[in-house]
């Protein structure tokens, strides 16, 4: 088996697992920008979220500047292509994190690019929470941050986990195009070190380890979804 994987795959097997270059390398790569970038951008996205929920004119406390703040901000960041906002953003990333190419570099333009996207996607996801529960707890004198905790996310949470299982998967693909700031990762892998170089089976197998990581992600979230589905 090894001799036909050698010979079927000699590319591969070049790369090695370990070094700048090798597999495991480009697959912590991908997984540590992921990782971070959903943890930085899941944040900024689920405030501005929930900030143009609950400033909207039919929010708990409605503000017309705050909600006009939230949402310029959020389409303006969306209209921006990633991979310009990474070179937009540059002279930030270096006086955030000390320079503009690598991993950590990576974790600036992709927490950006990716907030304004889970921000929509959280904006639907609480608009969705029954009128009548909100209604409710606010007849009973609960707190502003009674009523985002124990109303938005717990009744809105099924949907808030299938939503971000979403942004995890575009996620993946925009630390493809990280690889342009030396960020390395899986999608780097395939294109730098496969088509650029003619090797296919290179960018095959980097690209089935992409696949494998969506799928667990996609299936992972589908079966939080449908557990904490109470509807």
């Amino acid at each position: 088996m090894s001799t036909w994987f050698a010979e079927t795959f000699p590319n591969v097997v070049y790369q090695g697992w370990t070094g700048d270059t090798g597999w495991w390398t480009a697959i912590f790569q991908t997984l540590f920008m992921t990782f971070w970038s959903a943890v930085f951008g899941g944040l900024l996205g689920l405030i501005f979220g929930i900030g143009l929920v609950v400033t909207a004119p039919r929010g708990i406390t409605p503000n017309k500047a705050l909600f006009w703040f939230f949402d310029k901000v959020v389409s303006i960041f969306r209209a921006v292509p990633f991979i310009i906002l990474l070179a937009f953003i540059a002279p930030f990333t270096k006086l955030l994190v000390g320079t503009q190419i690598g991993m950590n570099a990576a974790l600036v333009p992709l927490s950006l690019g990716v907030f304004p996207f889970y921000a929509r996607q959280i904006q639907v996801a609480l608009s969705e929470v029954d009128a009548g529960i909100i209604e409710a707890a606010q007849s009973i004198g609960a707190s502003f941050s009674q009523i985002i905790f124990g109303v938005y996310i717990k009744e809105g949470r099924s949907e808030i986990i299938r939503v971000s299982t979403v942004t995890l998967i575009s996620l993946i693909g925009l630390t493809a195009m990280a690889g342009a700031i030396g960020a390395g990762g899986l999608g780097n892998m395939a294109v730098a070190y496969g088509y650029n170089r003619f090797a296919n089976d290179t960018t095959l197998v980097a690209t089935i380890l992409v696949l494998i990581m969506v799928l667990l992600v996609q299936v992972t979230g589908d079966w939080l979804a449908k557990k904490y589905n109470h509807k």
